[in-house]
């Protein structure tokens, strides 16, 4: 007969997980354990009482923005991996989303590196206000998990302290990330002066891998020399030694030096396709790195004190 069991999801998914693709499982309970049996094997887990669960969610008839799931990806993707669930002073173990009628913003930071997204966004069902929730990281990450395929849109609702986001068949809701986002903006400041650098994302990534080789977490940071016609990263410590990394590059300007910590470097240059235009934005080595693409995507990283 139809039921419902309130089961340990780690436990389900990792039957699921370890059995062999096309396997049909039968799961019958009598209140107090159930029986998950497949052809050649057979699990009884414990149950709990269904009626004990959270209500669940469904997604709200009403005003909603409509996402492309590509962009949805390549959000989650693109500032996820730079929150901090460890901040007080701040709300950034979320990702802020900041939503119109026709365009989407995503920005992640842990205060030293700090990820933007942009995209076009749409609305279904009327015009809802624009909202700026702050959603966690972790939620986020779920929806990337859920995400169908590439024709199939996504639709978000906003409310006061909650999101729901539903792909297809999944509705996600969570509850929202509580406190004050920092003022980002101010991080990507109107620099005309600023110098621009062209690389592309795959060769820079295992220039700056190499140079990291020989850092440690005392000596972390890697510097960046770019001259003329190339860029020259040195990495140091007294234990590992030093390294020098040479990367040509179509620059003709004046010789500026910074100090970056090469795992935010490589956290930004990882989530690009190798073959993507990056441009670097450098004033002087005091100042911040402004990386950005041709897609919309912004990275900011604060330089490291100089020994």
């Amino acid at each position: 007969a139809a039921g419902a069991v309130l089961l340990p999801s780690s436990r389900l998914a990792a039957i699921v997980r370890e059995s062999l693709p096309g396997t049909v499982f039968e799961m019958y309970s009598d209140g107090n354990a159930t029986v998950v049996k497949a052809p050649r094997s057979q699990f009884r887990l414990p149950a709990e009482d269904a009626m004990e669960f959270p209500a669940v969610a469904t997604f709200p008839a009403e005003p909603c923005f409509e996402l492309t799931t590509p962009l949805v990806r390549e959000l989650v993707k693109r500032t996820v991996f730079a929150t901090d669930n460890e901040s007080s002073r701040f709300a950034l173990g979320g990702v802020l989303l900041e939503l119109t009628e026709k365009n989407v913003t995503a920005i992640g930071t842990d205060g030293r590196r700090l990820a933007m997204m942009q995209g076009p966004a749409s609305c279904v069902g009327g015009t809802p206000a624009d909202a700026q929730p702050i959603v966690p990281s972790r939620a986020m990450q779920l929806v990337e998990r859920s995400l169908g395929d590439a024709a199939s849109p996504v639709h978000v609702a906003v409310h006061s302290s909650e999101i729901l986001i539903r792909s297809g068949g999944t509705t996600i809701s969570a509850r929202l990330v509580e406190g004050r986002f920092p003022r980002w903006r101010d991080v990507f400041p109107d620099r005309p002066e600023a110098m621009h650098v062209h690389l592309v994302a795959g060769p820079f990534l295992a220039a700056v891998k190499q140079a990291a080789i020989v850092t440690s977490e005392q000596s972390k940071g890697v510097e960046f020399s770019f001259e003329p016609g190339q860029l020259v990263l040195s990495g140091r410590s007294s234990e590992s030694g030093e390294s020098r990394i040479e990367l040509p590059l179509d620059h003709a300007g004046n010789t500026v030096k910074i100090k970056l910590d090469p795992r935010f470097v490589s956290d930004f240059l990882r989530v690009l396709d190798g073959s993507t235009a990056v441009t670097v934005e450098l004033t002087d080595g005091q100042s911040a790195c402004v990386c950005r693409t041709t897609d919309g995507y912004g990275y900011v990283i604060m330089p490291l004190a100089a020994e």
